[in-house]
């Protein structure tokens, strides 16, 4: 996508002006139900609530307008908007599988990608095999007759490993399996996986697309006749569906995507490179750096890098780590990214250190680089480091 077309998905597709009373910001439609002058234009609408507004948990014009531009940034031929990335990857997830499927899935994906696979579908007779995706030839070797759907998240979140994805959607499209990945770290600026043959894109919106730790939404885009049957059955019977006025902040959001991601990506690559150089951290973890395992990987599937990073520290015991993070005052200590703001998440707050089964350790610290100086960053970062 070249930087003209980027620019009119942003600011420009979708927003007929002339409907929406000539405003230069199109309006927010805040009605949840919508009438019609006759009981044939009724009947017609209700027949294609995937285009015409009737209820507003199934379509809405200020949600249209977002559809459209998503769908677009994704080089897909269509795409929904959920009130949550976990709503959009569930039903997702679910719209393509039944009683006595199989699911393979990449290991360490999302928390509640993970509980949906272990806790939840497994309860209506679906089951779910993880492989280390680093390698494609897993995909293969996992699957068997019952093989329905491969779940990606590429990178991950946590630890950043990649998987091939032109390489293991060739290997879906061999047996005819649909291929669903979690694009949300790279955002569709700096990743397109449908151009690598995968079939449904799924984003937390959240995070970059959103960028103001605002909204809590998700996206799922994909071909039309994809994203028309997760509509028609999932989409609307589970009604995880967001409010007209989260989809305008959203595509408020938007505007600014590229500059944002771009800023975060430069800023990125600043601190991972004194992170790596420093002597009280033992392991960077950031896919655009040479000593990435996936280096080469990364550079060919992905345009840029995002701000999201994780490092473990040369600490004795869990205290070094709490003093580190506990020291920082230019981050906050929260879940999430993809906003203004910069973050700390420490895998110490959630793993047992005598515990055996974590696949993540607890010296890990994640950090989302946000739109501050980054040399006010590594100042802050490094007096922290001082303290481990």
């Amino acid at each position: 996508m070249d930087a003209d077309d980027l620019s009119f998905i942003l600011n420009h597709l979708g927003e007929d002006r002339e409907a929406g009373f000539r405003a230069v910001v199109p309006p927010v439609v805040q009605s949840g139900n919508f009438a019609y002058p006759t009981v044939a234009a009724l009947r017609q609408a209700m027949h294609n609530e995937f285009d015409l507004p009737v209820y507003t948990r199934g379509a809405n014009p200020t949600v249209a307008v977002v559809r459209r531009k998503l769908a677009a940034l994704e080089h897909a031929e269509d795409a929904l908007l959920f009130s949550s990335g976990s709503a959009a990857i569930t039903a997702g997830i679910m719209a393509f599988v039944r009683a006595g499927d199989h699911v393979v899935s990449v290991r360490k994906p999302y928390s509640w990608t993970h509980k949906l696979l272990t806790a939840l579908l497994p309860r209506y007779g679906v089951e779910c095999t993880f492989v280390d995706g680093s390698d494609a030839a897993n995909f293969r070797d996992a699957t068997t007759p019952r093989t329905r759907l491969f779940v990606l998240e590429s990178p991950n979140s946590l630890t950043f490993e990649l998987q091939d994805l032109r390489a293991v959607a060739g290997i879906a499209r061999e047996h005819g399996i649909i291929t669903l990945c979690d694009n949300s770290y790279s955002s569709p600026v700096f990743q397109n996986p449908i151009d690598l043959g995968i079939d449904l894109v799924a984003h937390s919106g959240t995070k970059y697309l959103n960028g103001h730790s605002d909204v809590v939404c998700g996206v799922l885009a994909g071909s039309a006749a994809n994203i028309r049957q997760v509509m028609e059955r999932e989409f609307m019977t589970l009604g995880a569906v967001p409010s007209p006025h989260d989809a305008w902040l959203l595509m408020r959001g938007l505007r600014t995507l590229e500059l944002r991601t771009n800023r975060s990506a430069d800023s990125a690559e600043r601190v991972a490179r004194f992170l790596e150089a420093h002597p009280k951290v033992r392991q960077v973890n950031w896919p655009f750096l040479e000593s990435f395992p996936q280096y080469g990987l990364a550079k060919r599937q992905m345009r840029r890098c995002g701000g999201l990073m994780s490092f473990r520290l040369h600490a004795a015991d869990i205290a070094a780590v709490e003093r580190f993070c506990n020291s920082l005052q230019r981050f906050l200590m929260a879940v999430s990214w993809g906003g203004h703001e910069s973050l700390l998440f420490p895998t110490a707050a959630v793993v047992d250190p005598d515990a055996q089964t974590s696949e993540l350790p607890w010296d890990l610290v994640r950090l989302y680089v946000g739109l501050e100086d980054p040399e006010t960053l590594i100042q802050d970062l490094d007096q922290a480091l001082a303290r481990v």
